[in-house]
């Protein structure tokens, strides 16, 4: 029965080596394999074998299955799991040329608590998945080091927090567009569903363009803000920045002129970007940023990379 599911050798491509890498890098998850090795199991039965809680083993085996390393199906009528090893061994195709080993996007998620630079004034705040950090209202929080615990922060009227990326292309290898992305929305005390503001992008110094958010939302329960009281911001908008070798957009709208040359990267120098609520803004009323852990979307900021042809 094992022999008939196992493959003999599966050919990793060069771009795809890193995400096998990361699968094969914990030892649960090489555990996990050993212990398919001869027949298919069931989620219980390999709790009960490796000896670790279920949403661990169950965390794992789906790495394992992204990474094209394990097949699962369910069980008759109990409709429990069954696990099954689909390759016996890999074949690591080693990249020749710079940019080879890489995929068509990298990304870099960045905790929104890891801002480099801000300009902060209250009613402000930060809050994690404990509760707040520091006390509401007061800028010096943002200064703290356990900003970096961060799921959510808010300022009013204008400000600004900057991040700074690494350029994970090497030299030589083009790139095709630059993707931001980020779940955003306005700041009124408490909520206020009708209260716009004008949430400027800039990436090295350089405005990418304005989106206006029409209001603070809290007329329901973010889909990941169980820890937050009803009765203030719940959830933003996932908003999405991109800039081209042709022109800039805003969730695929064109916003402005701006290119991908005229932003002056390279790939040994950090690329900054900062969310800004300007004070000549025509809606200058602040914005709230949500991590992974409140809000809709289960993301931190994020910073994608579509590279070109070599």
């Amino acid at each position: 029965m094992a022999e008939e599911q196992i493959d003999t050798v599966r050919r990793i491509p060069a771009n795809q080596i890193q995400e096998v890498a990361k699968a094969l890098s914990g030892d649960l998850r090489l555990r996990i394999l050993e212990a398919l090795g001869e027949r298919p199991k069931s989620i219980s039965q390999l709790v009960e074998e490796l000896g670790v809680a279920q949403p661990t083993v169950s965390i794992n085996v789906q790495n394992l299955e992204q990474a094209g390393l394990i097949s699962s199906s369910t069980s008759g009528g109990s409709r429990e799991k069954i696990c099954s090893r689909v390759l016996d061994a890999l074949l690591f195709e080693l990249p020749r040329r710079p940019g080879e080993g890489l995929q068509q996007i990298e990304e870099i998620s960045m905790p929104i608590g890891l801002y480099t630079d801000c300009v902060i004034q209250p009613p402000c705040g930060l809050h994690g998945m404990e509760g707040a950090i520091g006390c509401p209202d007061d800028p010096r929080a943002f200064y703290m080091p356990e900003r970096t615990k961060a799921n959510l922060l808010w300022f009013s009227e204008a400000g600004h927090v900057e991040y700074v990326f690494s350029n994970p292309l090497p030299g030589g290898v083009p790139l095709h567009k630059l993707l931001i992305s980020a779940e955003l929305c306005s700041e009124a005390a408490g909520y206020n569903q009708e209260w716009p503001s004008d949430i400027t992008l800039s990436i090295n110094g350089k405005q990418i363009g304005t989106w206006t958010c029409e209001g603070d939302y809290g007329d329901r329960k973010g889909k990941l803000s169980q820890n937050l009281q009803f009765g203030c911001t719940q959830y933003g908008m996932l908003t999405e920045w991109s800039v081209s070798e042709t022109e800039s957009c805003i969730n695929g709208i064109k916003c402005s002129d701006m290119t991908l040359a005229e932003l002056d990267l390279h790939y040994n120098r950090p690329i900054k970007v900062r969310l800004e609520v300007r004070a000549d803004a025509e809606n200058c009323r602040g914005l709230n940023l949500f991590g992974a852990g409140f809000g809709d979307h289960p993301q931190e900021l994020k910073l994608r990379f579509v590279r070109g042809e070599c």
